[in-house]
Formats: structure tokens, sequence, C-alpha cells
């Protein structure tokens, strides 16, 4: 077994590409280039499938039950165990046709592989990018009680790791903080003299409540009640049973104080041309393990007005970095975009600093040697 080359199946449960799928991404071609054969589960076929095979993985379609907060209760938990039962054995053969020397289960929301990695004795490392603080104690348990079946687990944050250990204090030993790895725009960001048009304010993310969409819609409005020409392009799609809230922020663009100056773009990619033509990036997340936007808003050197919450607060230094607001705040939000789009001056100073700190702590390098390293460990207790 050690003559060959080392193998490894990661379980992810989107097949999209946000946040954690090119997380996910930036992983598989770390493990690639280091000599590992990479199997990667998905749900279905999606815009994530290329860009994996483009890395070297292998990429397998398996329809798998995702954990959401809506099987976190009694309803629901009967709808999860049936799923996951149902996907016990197409699981188990994929388990048993790779024979891998460890599995990697990106995020805590697909626990079926956990179980079953250990009833074949093939250890296990999660790679966690929640931190579900809000959550009633009983509904956190049970959310990463899975995890206690894992070998290893990496957290991206360390509001992630205190939000995982508030609920189970015993993952202390075997948890890791690993934070993301951003890679840089294709060329070297260039920052112009705005011209006499509106100021572009640009928001990439899901549309949903906890991304604060709403405060950024109602933070342009205040901004226009000002006196502020601002327009607010929202770049995302909502998750599957959210589609009322597009349908709400459709409606409040439409009002006459936005009508014409909001737009709802829809899923973007790549993201790199919207972030060089906004003025301020905005990360108005009510909720925010790590915050990859932030860090690419400071790559492409915009000033970046985030949350003062979870993660975000391990990325932005209000002042130093870019600027802190506390989150569900429109009015916080637009008086610092206000005060930004007054004073370019400071706003240039910040979008600098913003962009040195990223380089410095969020490098593509560093985080693919961790996340190979700690991969290896865990595989290195089988092949031993």
């Amino acid at each position: 077994m050690a003559d060959r080359a080392p193998r490894v199946l990661v379980a992810h449960p989107s097949s999209d590409l946000y946040g954690s799928d090119l997380q996910l991404v930036e992983s598989v071609r770390a493990l690639v280039g280091a000599g590992w054969t990479v199997t990667v589960t998905l749900p279905a076929d999606g815009p994530l499938t290329p860009p994996l095979t483009a890395a070297g993985a292998r990429v397998v379609a398996l329809p798998v039950p995702v954990l959401r907060k809506a099987l976190l209760r009694p309803r629901g938990a009967l709808t999860l165990v049936r799923d996951v039962l149902r996907s016990v054995v197409p699981c188990w053969r994929l388990l048993r046709s790779t024979r891998p020397d460890a599995v990697y289960v990106n995020t805590v929301t697909v626990p079926s592989w956990l179980p079953l990695a250990r009833a074949l004795g093939v250890p296990a490392l999660v790679h966690v990018h929640e931190a579900e603080s809000d959550l009633p104690r009983w509904q956190a348990w049970v959310l990463n009680a899975p995890l206690l079946l894992a070998t290893s687990v990496v957290v991206n944050s360390n509001a992630a790791r205190d939000a995982l250990l508030g609920a189970l204090p015993r993952l202390g030993a075997r948890t890791t903080v690993v934070h993301n790895g951003v890679p840089g725009p294709p060329a070297e960001p260039r920052v112009e003299p705005r011209g006499t048009g509106p100021a572009t304010l640009v928001l990439v993310g899901r549309l949903a409540p906890r991304k604060g969409s709403d405060v950024a819609v109602e933070a342009t409005a205040l901004l226009r009640a000002r006196g502020l020409d601002v327009d607010l392009e929202l770049h995302g799609t909502v998750f599957p049973g959210y589609e009322w809230f597009e349908d709400e922020l459709r409606e409040r663009a439409a009002r006459p104080d936005l009508a014409g100056h909001v737009r709802l773009a829809g899923y973007t990619s790549p993201t790199w041309p919207v972030l060089d033509r906004a003025d301020v990036v905005l990360v108005p997340s009510r909720a925010e393990p790590f915050g990859n936007v932030a860090v690419e808003g400071q790559l492409a050197r915009r000033p970046v007005v985030a949350s003062a919450v979870q993660g975000l607060r391990e990325i932005v230094t209000d002042r130093r970095t870019g600027r802190s607001v506390p989150p569900g705040d429109p009015t916080a939000l637009a008086d610092a975009v206000e005060e930004l789009l007054r004073d370019p001056d400071s706003a240039a100073a910040l979008a600098d600093a913003g962009r040195d700190s990223a380089v410095a702590r969020f490098g593509i390098g560093q985080y693919q040697e961790s996340i190979v390293a700690r991969v290896a460990a865990v595989a290195g207790r089988r092949r031993r």
C-alpha cells in the first residue's frame, strides 16, 4: 500500500461555485499537486464539476442527504433518517471501490460519510466551514455530533472553532484552525480616479438573510436619500426554498426611491471583473464563518465595508484594513460607505492596507500546504 499514490475520497454537499465550493477546488488542486489520487463526490453535476476536473479530480455524482436547519426538527429528522438510509448502499459501494486512505468531508452538512468511514476503518477529516452560534444548544449538538467520529477536524476561523467547541468541547484536541486561502486576481488590480457617474457598490454572495442582502439594499436607499449617486449590484442566487427572499428584494428595489439603481445580476463567475468596477465592496453578513468575498475585495484593492461578526472580524480591522460595522444595521453601513465616497484618499489608503494584509495572511500557498499536511497526517495512520 505504501508504494502506490495515496488516495482520498472527498465528499461535498453542493455543486455550486460559492465560498466553500471554491475553497474545495483549492484543496483538491493542492492534494493532486502533492501526488494524491482524488475522487470527489457531489450531489449532482453542476458548475463545480469542471473546475474540480480541471484541478485533476475524478468527480462522481452521488445524491446524499444534506443537513439543513429545516431537518433539525422532528418531522425533518424523519426525512433525514430516511434519506440517509437510502444513501448508505451507494456510498458504501463508492468507498469500497475507491479504497481511499482518507475521507475528506467538506462541511458538517454531509454526515453520512463519517459512520461509513468508521465502519470500514478509514480515517476521516472534516473541514468545517460553518459557525452556527445562534442555534439552540440541542440543535447545535445534533448538527455537530457526527464530528465525534472524525479523526481530525479543520475549521476555517477562530469563530468557527469557538462555535464548534461551544457545542462539543470534546473536539478541542483534534481541531485545528486553517484560515481559507484565497487566490488573487489574474492581473495586478488598478485603481483609477472615479468618473462622474454613479458610485458602484457590489455585494457578491448568496441572496440570503444571513448574507445581509436586504441590509445592503436599505443602505443604498439611505445613501440616495442623502443625495449620493450610488448604484448597488447584487451578484448571487438563492438557496432552494428562499425564493421568497429574492421576491422581497425585487419588490423593495422597484420602489420609487431605488427604481433603476439596484441590479440583481444572478450568479456571476468569475467575479474579478465585478470587483474591479466596484467603488466599495460590501459584506454585510449577519453571520459569516470566514468571508472569502471580503478577502477577494481586499485583493482587488477595493475598500471593503464588512459586518463586525464572526470570521469577518478576523479579516477586516476597522479603519486599518477596511471598515467594520454592526451587523444588520443599514444606517451604520450607509455611514461607512458615505465616509469612503466623500474621502477618496482615505478609501485608497484602506484599500492598499487591506490588500497587503490579505496577501500576507490568506495566501493560497500556505493554505494548500496546511491542508495537504492535515490530510497526510490523517491518512498516515491507515497507510502505516
